[in-house]
């Protein structure tokens, strides 16, 4: 027997449970399928990974109730940020002074989004969630989608929504192609506590053979990460405390005084992943499986989300139009505007981290000039640092065209079995995140 759904989503990472989020209030049978089981979805260990959120995707966060279920403590402002280059004390600054902004962006925990998407969808029981549920197989055709489990169950769905790391299982069964790039470098995370104030600065040093950023935290607390070619990475995650600790306090120059590490040292290689096609026949990517950032300019997740709201949108209209929600021309459409997005930062992002990780002395002359450049040329600093904020107006945020709704199904028929007979004659606009 196979099970049908409307939509199906497998992978429960943030971007696979933000996505189903967006969808939890359309007309939609949909389920997720994820490996993990029950209890680490509820509790997502700490791993050592603090995420800066651009204001749109606060602004998207909280328009599904996502964002006001994180602890407050977990949310730690970024008022500023400067970049530094091997030993100079030159920086090229970016602060919020001539922004209309409380800040650059937010600091939170990607534990805590986890937990925070999670708890949403709870409150939403019609989205079911399959733990320890593993695809073996998909295949898709004109009609539908459909699965087959590790336990032999079939499932079959209008679309089906891949959003499974960047090392996507259900791209590579799907026959899309992507483009990978391995920096052969390695990030050691972790949490440390200082004894001198970060001001909400964010720091990135780029130092010779290595680099060391520094994300503020609330209190005297930040988030650690030091970048090193991946052969020397595992020395210094097997280092002492002691002898840790003194090697940040000397890579940041004392900077911000005695530094004491808080927990676990977390290793994590440096791969960088762009498919050539986000989507095939009743299928889409969505997440890191459709494009996984180098993390040096924090644009990972907030792609992701924005991705998951662009495609949440086609769908949206789709149906206030009465449309298949997985004709070729409404995913294309989607492919297209996350295309022209993350096109340009995923090939940016590369061009910054070769030129910054370049150790010739070309290089080093060119990374220098470019920091004075950015600094003293105001219309590129202000282009650099709305890059970094995405502080958009609403016309340009997905969610702000997600504004119709429909009456909901039955709870025991698929969407594309009665779709044509429940289109009113006139659609009422709604916030479909029931927003005041």
């Amino acid at each position: 027997m196979c099970d049908s759904y409307d939509i199906l989503i497998i992978g429960a990472g943030p971007a696979g449970l933000s996505f189903a989020r967006s969808l939890a209030d359309l007309p939609l049978k949909v389920a997720i399928l994820e490996r993990s089981s029950k209890s680490t979805l509820e509790n997502p260990p700490e791993d050592g990974r603090e995420i800066a959120l651009t204001h749109q995707s606060v602004e998207i966060m909280k328009a599904c109730g996502a964002w006001q279920r994180v602890p407050d403590e977990d949310i730690s402002p970024i008022e500023g940020a400067k970049v530094f280059d091997g030993n100079s004390s030159y920086s090229l600054n970016f602060d919020n002074e001539s922004q209309t902004l409380d800040a650059l962006g937010y600091l939170v925990p990607n534990h805590q989004i986890r937990k925070a998407y999670y708890e949403e969808l709870c409150a939403h029981p019609q989205i079911e969630i399959l733990t320890e549920t593993l695809v073996e197989e998909i295949y898709t055709d004109n009609r539908s989608g459909r699965v087959i489990l590790n336990n032999g169950k079939e499932m079959s769905a209008s679309l089906i929504v891949a959003a499974d790391t960047r090392f996507s299982e259900m791209r590579r069964k799907m026959g899309l192609s992507a483009s990978m790039k391995d920096f052969s470098r390695s990030a050691i995370v972790c949490r440390m506590e200082h004894t001198q104030p970060h001001q909400q600065t964010a720091f990135e040093c780029f130092h010779y053979g290595r680099t060391t950023a520094i994300l503020p935290m609330n209190d005297n607390r930040s988030s650690i990460v030091v970048t090193v070619n991946s052969r020397d990475a595992q020395r210094f995650a097997d280092m002492s405390e002691t002898e840790f600790n003194r090697n940040i306090e000397d890579q940041l120059d004392g900077l911000l005084g005695e530094m004491n590490l808080l927990g676990q040292r977390h290793i994590y290689p440096l791969v960088a992943v762009h498919a050539n096609e986000f989507v095939g026949r009743r299928f889409a990517l969505i997440g890191d499986a459709a494009v996984g950032m180098h993390p040096v300019t924090a644009h990972g997740f907030n792609l992701g989300l924005k991705g998951q709201a662009t495609l949440a949108k086609q769908l949206t209209h789709a149906i206030a139009e009465g449309e298949d929600i997985a004709d070729d021309n409404l995913l294309k459409a989607y492919e297209a505007e996350q295309m022209k997005t993350t096109r340009v930062l995923y090939h940016g992002t590369n061009l910054v981290v070769g030129l910054f990780t370049n150790e010739t002395v070309a290089a080093k002359l060119a990374r220098k000039a470019t920091l004075r450049l950015a600094n003293n040329i105001a219309p590129v600093k202000q282009l650099i640092t709305q890059s970094l904020t995405e502080k958009a107006s609403d016309n340009t945020n997905p969610l702000s065209e997600i504004q119709k709704y429909l009456p909901p199904l039955p709870k025991t028929a698929p969407l594309h079995h009665k779709v044509e007979a429940l289109i009113p004659d006139k659609i009422k606009p709604m916030n479909i995140f029931g927003l005041k």
